[in-house]
């Protein structure tokens, strides 16, 4: 309680005096609100212990010992001055009686709960996932006698593997016509994944297991050697000592609704029934948790073998024996903090340096910057987010990466954080530096970044997909105005008008302008921008409130027809 809340304070007394005809206080202490600091809060608060034993005389209470200023003396205290506590009298055991009944839905789903056996999840076991390789192939983007179409989209199709038994995606999806007139290579991987997966995936996303496991098989070509910052990467010879080769990478670009959270799970999964069961989840919010449980949970394992990095404080070992951390962007830019180390570190070490698990990057464009560069207004540093996100690649130098992000880089200096993709420094692309990767491709422009994701394509490293719209029908929905909502619109309007025209008389009031003119010309141009930003939001969320009535009707009677 709080720390007033004490028989030694008249407000009080007789309120405890009245409690000790049937119960007594034994022991009451305050506590010092600065042991609480660190978390948010200085309220001294008081510990008070009741026994439901009348007291001898209900106006004696045991003298408090003070207040405590640390959890230590409390703990003291407590050991000196609480009494034993009174035997339990079996004969006066009251039988549990049965809850009311529930009233509520929610009610009914806590006290079904309460009563349900406990469901034990049996973990699936893997099996390996049989496809066919098919040798022959229509090519995409070509019409049906062989000529090339000139469709801005094609639709999507496995290409190089059929999958029996498997589903197609619930809704068509596309792909650009320059990513559909290449076929990605034949793959040998297969992953390991519950029997019923085909129920849970369909065979676009289970081609995305197939495609990442391949290129999770290969290395990256050369040796490097890592410095104890992990930032620092060098070419290597590969006998020299601490040389180690990186593990080639793969790149979801999928965009909304094909479902890259539960192929992103897949992975993890597949990895998971082959014995790597430690894996790392890094998003752009800690919200995107739930989001992620769900996923896991979808398919078929527990939702709460997903678990946030933060509950594990920075410098404390992170004590799970198995499972998938999640954590952020924003958490793993953590530093070393005197003997804490970085939140890296913290990782590194719970999953050891020879890991050779699923490590996911979703939301991958959050490390965009990750080396720095040129930008309009000169040297643009590079962001701790990203700079985080390359340590954890470099110290894991054997994890299976992913990158998950619909848009994967606003320009090419953005993709610095795809190290694991071989751009540049290895056999597939003629880029030795990533400079050279950066320059060839800003010259090339467009076509050279179209060329760059077909080539990433033919290796079998990127996959690329969206939701067709093919069908899709657009009907504009008139909202009438009411008297009533014209008459809130304009005593709105009048209300802008007032000051709008009384806006310079406010700016010379402040002494921004005056009878010679304009005194502060940083200042008259900030208020008038924030006048006009705050006035389009204000009529822009106006006029959106009284549309959302005819909307949601709308909505009602398409749902009520059977669209959805």
């Amino acid at each position: 309680t709080g720390a007033s809340f004490s028989p030694e304070n008249p407000a009080w007394r007789e309120a405890f005096v009245d409690l000790q005809v049937q119960a007594r206080v034994v022991f009451s202490a305050a506590i010092d609100g600065a042991v609480y600091a660190k978390h948010g809060t200085t309220f001294a608060t008081r510990l008070t212990v009741i026994d439901k034993l009348p007291a001898d005389d209900p106006t004696v209470f045991p003298v408090s010992p003070g207040t405590a200023p640390d959890a230590a003396t409390l703990m003291d205290w407590i050991g000196a001055h609480l009494p034993p506590r009174l035997p339990v009298d079996p004969s006066v055991i009251v039988p549990a009686t049965a809850p009311a009944a529930a009233r509520s839905v929610r009610g009914y789903l806590n006290r079904a709960a309460r009563t349900a056996p406990a469901a034990v999840a049996a973990e699936p076991e893997g099996v390996a996932l049989a496809y066919e390789i098919v040798d022959t192939l229509p090519e995409a983007g070509t019409t049906d006698d062989g000529r090339i179409s000139d469709a801005i989209y094609e639709e999507y199709g496995l290409q190089a593997i059929r999958i029996s038994g498997s589903q197609a995606h619930p809704t068509k999806l596309v792909q650009s016509a320059a990513m559909a007139s290449v076929a990605p290579p034949k793959p040998s991987y297969r992953p390991h994944l519950p029997a019923n997966i085909r129920d849970l995936l369909s065979d676009a996303q289970l081609e995305t297991l197939v495609y990442a496991g391949e290129a999770h098989s290969d290395y990256l070509a050369g040796s490097w050697t890592v410095d104890e910052t992990f930032d620092l990467v060098s070419a290597a010879r590969d006998d020299a000592e601490k040389a180690v080769r990186f593990r080639r990478g793969f790149f979801i670009g999928d965009g909304t609704g094909v479902g890259k959270g539960r192929q992103s799970a897949a992975i993890i999964l597949d990895n998971w029934l082959q014995g790597r069961r430690k894996a790392v989840w890094i998003s752009k919010s800690d919200k995107l948790l739930e989001d992620a449980q769900r996923d896991w949970s979808a398919l078929g394992m527990e939702r709460l073998l997903v678990t946030p990095l933060s509950r594990f404080p920075q410098g404390r070992p992170i004590t799970l024996p198995e499972g998938v951390l999640f954590t952020t962007y924003a958490t793993l830019r953590g530093d070393d903090r005197g003997e804490r180390v970085s939140r890296v570190k913290q990782i590194v070490e719970w999953l050891g340096s020879d890991f050779d698990g699923a490590i996911i990057f979703d939301e991958a464009h959050a490390m965009q910057n990750a080396a720095g560069g040129k930008g309009e207004r000169g040297d643009v540093a590079a962001s701790q987010q990203g700079r985080a996100g390359l340590r954890l690649q470099h110290a894991l130098p054997n994890a299976r990466i992913t990158y998950v992000s619909a848009t994967g880089a606003t320009t090419v200096h953005n993709l610095a954080y795809a190290q694991r993709l071989g751009l540049w420094g290895g056999e597939d692309f003629p880029f030795s530096t990533r400079a050279e990767f950066v320059e060839a491709i800003e010259a090339g422009g467009v076509a050279a970044m179209e060329v760059l994701a077909r080539d990433l394509r033919a290796l079998g490293l990127y996959t690329a997909r969206s939701l067709s719209f093919d069908g899709v029908e657009y009907e504009l929905v008139e909202h009438a105005l009411s008297p009533e909502q014209t008459r809130i619109y304009d005593a709105y309007a009048g209300a802008f008008a007032i000051i709008h025209n009384s806006l310079d008389a406010a700016m010379e009031a402040a002494n921004i302008t005056g009878s010679t003119g304009t005194l502060n010309k940083q200042a008259k141009s900030a208020a008038r921008s924030a006048f006009e930003s705050a006035k389009q939001r204000f009529f822009g969320h106006l006029l959106t409130s009284m549309k959302t009535p005819t909307l949601i009707r709308s909505i009602t009677a398409d749902l009520d027809t059977g669209y959805s």
